[in-house]
């Protein structure tokens, strides 16, 4: 579990973030929605200590983070994975050398455990065989697949994704969802995603917590995004048509289902024995 405490950032005298608190729970997909600007990767960035808030902390799993003893923030970056937007695989470098990049960095593995683990998580995503492979060679789903593979391969407790989905067709996006849950849940990892994917938010967002102009305006589940009466919220969520569409289903289906009850209830009162 990570929580965060009113968290704040500027930059050049502009308020980026304006004192967001959240948890965000351990085994889930844990999304940060919103539009682009609305300071989504800011806040990721001060958890995993990229960037110091000027006022606020970070805890992991009970332990403080933020401005904590260096050999305690290394002790829990060592547990941190992370999914950049591009992927950011380096690129003289085969896939077997990317995903082994963070086990020579962060562990003590021999050689020999190392290739092991590389080819443990190649296979869990899905690119078993590819180790020889240049990133120049993969599509952009095989590069996220990559990148994946070398967030989770130092054992990671806390996986952080960056628009996972950027750049991808709908059908591909929709498998780095599936694998990212599936990932989360049979590790029991800490996942956060940031994303302005609806998309993402209704196949696997677990817990969401939205942000407009550096402020948390709103958190929930799924379930609970679609009957919200936040404007800024509802704005974002319904800016596209299938969406809209979507909710004036449900809100049909929901109408008939009331009138539906309303009749049965009828029926019963009438049928009602006297007296």
């Amino acid at each position: 579990m990570i929580e965060i405490h009113n968290i704040h950032k500027s930059f050049g005298g502009k308020k980026v973030l304006d004192g967001i608190s959240g948890v965000f729970e351990t085994g889930k997909i844990n999304l940060l929605l919103g539009a682009s600007g609305t300071g989504k990767s800011v806040l990721l960035k001060c958890i995993v200590g990229l960037i110091k808030p000027d006022l606020g902390s970070v805890t992991f799993d009970g332990t403080y983070f933020t401005n904590n003893k260096l050999d305690i923030r290394q002790e829990i970056r060592r547990k941190i994975g992370m999914l950049f937007q591009g992927s950011a695989l380096f690129d003289s470098m085969t896939v077997e050398e990317n995903v082994d990049f963070p086990l020579k960095m962060l562990t003590n593995m021999s050689r020999k455990e190392r290739i092991e683990r590389v080819n443990f998580c190649l296979k869990r995503v899905g690119l078993e065989g590819a180790n020889r492979k240049m990133p120049s060679e993969l599509s952009g789903g095989m590069k996220k697949r990559v990148g994946i593979a070398r967030a989770i391969a130092p054992n990671c407790t806390y996986l952080f994704c960056d628009e996972p989905n950027s750049g991808l067709d709908p059908q591909t996006a929709l498998k780095i969802d599936e694998l990212i849950k599936e990932i989360t849940e049979e590790y029991n990892i800490t996942t956060i995603i940031v994303t302005h994917d609806m998309n993402s938010v209704i196949e696997i967002g677990d817990k969401i917590m939205f942000l407009f102009e550096g402020k948390k305006l709103w958190e929930g589940t799924k379930d609970e995004i679609m009957d919200t009466d936040i404007k800024e919220l509802n704005d974002f969520i319904f800016a596209n048509r299938l969406m809209r569409d979507a909710k004036r289903i449900e809100e049909e289906d929901r109408e008939e289902e009331q009138e539906r009850e309303a009749e049965e209830h009828a029926r019963l009162e009438k049928n009602k024995p006297a007296g």
